[in-house]
């Protein structure tokens, strides 16, 4: 399958902003089952100062803002060609050692609600708890847009109820982690079937297992990753993995706008 992703963020500001930095993870990594055919991203109001590979193997470009900008433009686009592996994204990579991601954070750092979950896990293998684990973690937060702080942890989500893919990654992550497993952030797109516009990037987890390497959990679908899922950023959280972070000096407030658009090619 080829998708097609236009992908723009735009921030408008209330009066000019004298300095700011902007931080993007958009470009897709390659892997065995993505293969990226053509990308661009273009960012209007800031100038590059800097792009590198990550320890996570991200692609990360830095821009400062031009002085005084009132509005700032964030665009990627291109192909990828996708390849359904039931999820499993394949062995470690990298120089990034694979004890880091047992690592807490403080967005992913169990608790009493995790506990309360993994009391409740059920399977004969690590990969049977895992499916059992998201499922569990599906049923305990509902997937609700508008009522979830960007700043929340895992067992703030917990406590909630609901929240957003990002939550229920946090979540994930958190209790892989409790269980002794390597867990990871993903953020990405995802083409929705029979709907081209999307609201937003997506996110899920991924937790590697023995003999079989990393395998993705959506938590929020209740699938793992298939060739509709296009991966670009991971990390032992959001704050790793974000598509688009930065700071900003001034006074001014701030309006974003995102419009997203993946396409299935023939």
């Amino acid at each position: 399958m080829r998708l097609a992703i236009n992908h723009t963020t735009r921030y408008r500001y209330t009066a000019p902003v004298p300095y700011g930095v902007q931080q993007i993870r958009l470009y897709p990594k390659p892997t065995r089952a993505q293969t990226v055919v053509d990308w661009s991203i273009t960012v209007k109001g800031a100038t590059k100062q800097v792009e590198f590979d990550d320890h996570h193997r991200n692609h990360v470009m830095l821009f400062s803002f031009d002085p005084d900008v009132t509005e700032l433009v964030v665009h990627s686009q291109g192909l990828v060609d996708m390849a359904d592996t039931a999820g499993i994204v394949g062995p470690h990579e990298g120089l990034t050692p694979l004890w880091l991601f047992l690592s807490s954070t403080g967005h992913t750092k169990a608790g009493k609600g995790c506990r309360e979950i993994l009391r409740r896990i059920a399977g004969g293998t690590d990969l049977e708890r895992l499916h059992d684990l998201s499922s569990q973690i599906h049923g305990a937060i509902a997937y609700e847009t508008g009522k979830s702080e960007i700043a929340w942890t895992a067992e703030d989500a917990l406590a909630a109820g609901h929240g957003v893919c990002q939550d229920h990654a946090h979540v994930f992550i958190a209790c892989a982690r409790a269980m002794g497993l390597p867990a990871r952030y993903v953020s990405g797109y995802l083409r929705m079937d029979g709907q081209d516009e999307q609201s937003a990037t997506h996110a899920w987890a991924e937790a590697h297992v023995d003999n079989i390497g990393w395998v993705g959990f959506d938590v929020s679908n209740a699938i793992s990753p298939d060739m509709r899922y296009v991966r670009v950023a991971t990390g032992l959280d959001y704050t790793e993995a974000a598509p688009v972070a930065g700071h900003r000096y001034g006074m001014a407030d701030e309006d974003m706008d995102v419009t997203l658009r993946v396409t299935q090619q023939q």
